[in-house]
């Protein structure tokens, strides 16, 4: 026979549980608004109406707009940071044929980081809240973008001592390559459009191509 407590844990577990999938729908609902209205245009109403709760549960869970939109950054950012730094884990530090597996890598860097959902998100927040929020974006920028330069400027110098990259600025490096791979989607990202996986390839060929041309060693 279950004792008291026993079900009184199971209801306290059970009721944990549906608050964790109330504030993550409230979440996903708000960041969805968030994008599509911005700051000023979105609603409380509209987004309990979207996660399929009260305006009251909504109000519960965050107390004010203000607080829902800074947890919403926050999860974003937190997605986004770590689908950037587990693409970065793919760099090809051992490479078969270096341009062919730089261009591997930069595809995946574009596709998983630059046109992903959390990436275009990220951007119209900055051009549309980033005033109003200095301080939120200024550690996203510090802990994602701002991260990526140096993790590359470490893996082009593991390349350039094995000889297969002459490098005298590995910083430098690392923002040319970052804006070599951005340099034919820029357009299609200013205006919230997904580039073709042809489009990722071919603009991920141009980039590498380019940065090998400044950055091979010379031939034997």
């Amino acid at each position: 026979m279950k004792s008291n407590s026993d079900t009184i844990q199971k209801m306290s577990v059970h009721s944990q549980r549906g608050q964790c999938a109330k504030r993550l729908s409230i979440l996903e609902a708000a960041a969805e608004v968030f994008c599509r209205q911005g700051f000023a245009g979105a609603s409380i109403d509209e987004i309990a109406s979207a996660a399929c709760v009260s305006r009251q549960t909504v109000y519960n869970h965050y107390r004010e707009k203000d607080n829902l939109f800074m947890a919403v950054v926050e999860d974003v950012m937190d997605r986004a940071n770590a689908m950037l730094f587990s693409t970065l884990s793919s760099f090809p530090e051992n490479p078969e044929s270096l341009e062919d597996d730089l261009a591997a890598f930069a595809v995946r860097l574009s596709h998983n980081c630059i046109c992903n959902q959390d990436g275009k998100f990220l951007r119209k927040l900055v051009l549309s809240e980033g005033e109003r929020y200095p301080h939120l974006f200024e550690s996203w920028r510090q802990h994602g973008p701002g991260k990526i330069g140096t993790a590359l400027a470490a893996l082009f110098s593991r390349l350039s001592h094995k000889g297969l990259l002459q490098i005298d600025d590995f910083d430098v490096a690392a923002r040319q390559f970052l804006a070599l791979v951005n340099a034919d989607l820029q357009m299609n990202t200013l205006f919230g459009v997904t580039p073709t996986e042809a489009e990722l390839e071919t603009a991920a060929r141009n980039a590498v191509r380019t940065f090998m041309r400044a950055y091979a060693p010379p031939a034997v």
